[in-house]
């Protein structure tokens, strides 16, 4: 299993929130550029951009940003946050990303999904964002009559190269991964789950490393406080 640093950006700095919610925003920098390069040399093995800001609007609004992060480091960075067509995933894509993240648009747009699929095979990912098992969209905004694994099989069907499950109500809340749930995605999704939300420390790596079918994890809150050193956690969950 892999660890994954998340760099949030709002507003031009590299913030974390609390749940998804705006109004909780705890600002770590104004140089998201210098983060990425600070956790591409502790190793990390991939970065989890998201423009929060495009999440929320529904069109990317730090297309820049994100190129000159993707500039800045070696280590292949996968992005999301209001890609809502093709044109915006092309967009990622060409700015160097090696990932596209579709949460949003997977959920609602299943045609879309499919062809995103077909044009850029092993490059998108499915976000899996979910609030006590619906399916949350619209930068977490409001909820679906749809599963968490029905999204997830749907990504399977569709070829994505893997799904980020992410538990909103644990997401920088440090209480600990959704074990469960996650678990019971990646046994049932048959595809590749990245696990997000909650990492509190070590053990909670430890523990989703545990998980048949959980290739990566993505840790936030936990890096940017200390609670959670990344060398450390690398020499704990080996890739």
């Amino acid at each position: 299993m892999i660890v994954i640093p998340a760099i949030d950006l709002q507003g031009g700095r590299c913030v974390r929130l609390v749940e998804g919610r705006p109004d909780t925003a705890t600002v770590f920098g104004d140089d998201p550029v210098a983060w990425a390069r600070h956790f591409a040399a502790e190793g990390a093995p991939r970065l989890h951009v998201v423009d929060l800001d495009g999440a929320f609007v529904g069109a990317p609004r730090h297309a820049a940003q994100i190129a000159a992060i993707v500039d800045a480091v070696s280590a292949p960075v996968q992005v999301g946050g209001g890609l809502r067509d093709l044109a915006a995933v092309e967009a990622a894509l060409a700015s160097g990303a090696r990932w596209a993240i579709l949460g949003t648009s997977a959920a609602l747009d299943g045609e879309l999904l499919a062809a995103a699929c077909r044009r850029w095979p092993g490059r998108i990912l499915v976000g899996v964002d979910a609030v006590a098992g619906q399916v949350a969209v619209d930068g977490w905004t409001r909820t679906l009559p749809l599963t968490a694994l029905e999204l997830a099989r749907r990504a399977r069907a569709a070829g994505a190269d893997a799904v980020i499950h992410t538990d909103v109500q644990r997401d920088g809340t440090g209480r600990g991964p959704n074990l469960a749930t996650t678990a019971a995605i990646a046994a049932a999704a048959g595809i590749p789950v990245i696990a997000s939300g909650g990492v509190a420390d070590v053990t909670d790596l430890v523990r989703l490393a545990a998980i048949p079918g959980v290739v990566g994890a993505i840790v936030g809150r936990a890096l940017y406080t200390g609670a959670v050193s990344l060398r450390a956690a690398l020499e704990a969950v080996p890739a």
